[in-house]
């Protein structure tokens, strides 16, 4: 596990295909039983070196029913997004989607050495389409999150861009908010 983090934090397969100097960003340990795979890091974890250190983490957590330390301390928690840099920001707004380069670079070497995550939490749209596949909408998938459990809960991003949706989609947080808890604090206890 060390060797390949190594490697892939090393990682600069996209080094000019960027608007910036590539900085891998992820957050693994044998111990992993939880893993958070989101889509890619914003331009403040690019900067941090720290995944979900934004408000998007702020909320991730307390959706999680976690605190910062939990998130950061406890080697049960991990993260490792579909792309493991910073895209750059779109000029229409948000981030770029993650190139799908970084996923088939690492992603199936990477799960190999996690056998034991018991929740993976696919955050947001691009991240559900890469592990699920198919063509549904982040909104079907998330509504249809019981059909996924217990292994994977799919998630809306917590970024403040998701606000509104969280408006019309009050059954998130009534619903699948209190199972990601449940199960997040089943792991950590255990």
């Amino acid at each position: 596990m060390a060797a390949l983090l190594e490697e892939i934090r090393g990682c600069r397969a996209c080094a000019g295909q960027l608007p910036h100097e590539p900085r891998p960003v992820v957050r693994v340990a044998p111990q992993t039983r939880l893993l958070i795979c989101g889509q890619a890091p914003g331009r403040r974890v690019h900067e941090s070196g720290l995944p979900f250190d934004d408000s998007s983490g702020e909320r991730l957590r307390d959706w999680m029913g976690v605190d910062r330390a939990a998130f950061y301390g406890r080697a049960e928690i991990g993260v490792a997004a579909m792309a493991f840099c910073f895209p750059g920001t779109d000029p229409k707004g948000g981030d770029y989607p993650p190139p799908p380069r970084c996923a088939a670079l690492w992603r199936e070497q990477l799960l190999a050495k996690l056998p034991n995550v018991e929740l993976t939490l696919l955050v947001g749209g691009h991240a559900q389409a890469w592990a699920l596949g198919g063509a549904r909408s982040m909104t079907e998938t998330v509504r249809d999150w019981r059909a996924l459990a217990p292994a994977v809960l799919p998630l809306p991003h917590p970024s403040w861009r998701n606000t509104s949706w969280l408006r019309r989609h009050p059954w998130f947080e009534a619903e699948v908010v209190p199972e990601l808890r449940r199960s997040v604090a089943a792991i950590l206890q255990s």
